[in-house]
């Protein structure tokens, strides 16, 4: 099964960057600023991995860790720790810990039967065709749905959530603001409907059990398809994570999947619950309920936002920095922003552009996010190869100028800068390729 929204589909070359990922454009690398020369605090942790950090990048990340960590001369002591924030789905890791998930539950039978019956309670932008298709797909019989051997049913779910259509290519949800929802990703936190928030992890666990067992490149069954089954941490971020959080940084991990299932995670990189923000269920009597938690001005079981583009920007601004109500939605002063972000999508543009000091971009080929990187207005983003599995060279410029933006409708516009100029299309630099495997 193709999906659209994230590559689940394996490779037929699988790759690492410790074992040889190769930056291709050394004009790029030419090009990028290099960092000043300055005497390194002797007590400041260093980053230890090295394959796999394209041009200068290690090079700035350590002097940034320098400069703002405890032992750096903008530490003040007593005063606020620096924040770092990272996305985590193909950013922190390879693939993608949501459909993980999700194909787990389906394989193994534990998605609850819709309320009375009636997929629309699942998500206030569920199309009518969807309700229908997955209403005739998936007969109301049972507390769960048996998905583990009705085929028909999982392919629905499957279909509506990755694709975003049903089986017969119909839209399956409609009416969000595209800058702060994806119903994809909120679906399958919703579909958690029933389960305890114990229960949810218990199920991320034994996902993630799998997924980092099953080696590189390994496809699993669901429904009548197959897709990926392997998902496997990068070192260069954990080594990232560690020395950050070692140097005094709050290191934050803010994802679009169930905050649970990145609970689960995110402890691989020792970052702890307090510390993952992620899709937030209301509950009821100990249990996920189909709606969710709201952030700025959108009220708890509205439904209509999440951690997503200006989502993630809000749920960071509330849960971070305490900022409550209307003034959550909007970029804060420099004091109650994160000093470093990290992310792969145009999911994560609006808390990338809130760092202060670097933001760290993974090349997936996303237009908006690779127009802002490779502007560079500011001479704060980082581009990297992905370090598992890196993209080749794009053969066709990004369309900054035409259509790289999404509008809150979901037209395609152009990128603009923040005094409205319009970016002009930017050209693929930073790309790579690949030659082994990695270790979970």
């Amino acid at each position: 099964m193709n999906f659209k929204r994230r590559a689940t589909a394996a490779a037929a070359v699988l790759a690492v960057a410790s074992a040889g990922l190769v930056a291709v454009q050394a004009t790029a690398e030419a090009t990028q600023p290099r960092p000043q020369a300055h005497a390194r605090p002797q007590a400041c942790p260093d980053l230890t991995v090295s394959a796999g950090w394209y041009g200068h990048n290690k090079a700035r990340l350590q002097q940034m860790i320098d400069r703002y960590g405890d032992c750096g001369p903008h530490h003040r002591r007593g005063g606020a720790r620096p924040v770092a924030t990272f996305d985590w789905d193909n950013t922190v890791i390879k693939n993608d810990v949501g459909d993980a998930t999700m194909f787990w539950l389906l394989r193994n039978g534990r998605i609850r039967t819709p309320e009375k019956g009636d997929w629309h309670t699942t998500s206030r932008y569920l199309t009518d065709p969807a309700a229908k298709a997955l209403a005739k797909a998936c007969p109301a019989s049972g507390t769960t749905l048996p998905t583990h051997r009705d085929t028909a049913c999982a392919d629905e779910i499957l279909s509506v959530y990755g694709e975003g259509t049903t089986t017969t290519g119909t839209a399956a949800f409609a009416g969000f603001d595209h800058r702060r929802m994806e119903p994809q990703y909120a679906w399958l936190a919703q579909l958690t409907r029933g389960w305890s928030t114990h229960q949810v992890k218990r199920f991320a666990a034994a996902a993630r059990k799998e997924n980092l067992a099953a080696p590189v490149g390994t496809e699993q069954r669901v429904g009548s398809g197959r897709v990926t089954g392997w998902v496997r941490y990068y070192d260069q971020q954990r080594d990232l994570i560690r020395t950050l959080k070692k140097a005094g940084f709050d290191v934050y991990v803010v994802s679009a999947s169930p905050e649970p299932v990145a609970e689960v995670w995110a402890e691989g990189v020792g970052i702890d619950a307090r510390h993952t923000l992620g899709i937030r269920n209301v509950t009821a009597h100990g249990r996920h309920t189909a709606h969710l938690k709201g952030c700025g001005t959108v009220a708890d079981g509205d439904d209509s936002m999440i951690t997503y583009i200006d989502g993630k920007r809000c749920w960071i601004n509330k849960e971070i920095y305490g900022v409550r109500g209307a003034a959550a939605e909007k970029v804060q002063p420099a004091h109650k922003r994160q000093v470093f972000a990290a992310g792969d999508s145009d999911t994560d543009i609006s808390f990338l552009r809130d760092a202060t000091a670097l933001r760290l971009v993974l090349n997936r080929n996303k237009n908006e996010l690779m127009c802002r990187a490779y502007e560079n207005g500011d001479g704060r983003w980082l581009v990297n190869p992905m370090f598992i599995e890196p993209k080749g060279k794009k053969a066709d410029a990004y369309p900054c100028a035409t259509t790289g933006y999404t509008e809150r409708d979901g037209r395609q516009g152009p990128v603009r800068r923040s005094d409205g100029s319009v970016v002009p299309d930017q050209r693929d630099t930073v790309y790579g390729a690949s030659r082994a495997s990695s270790a979970p």
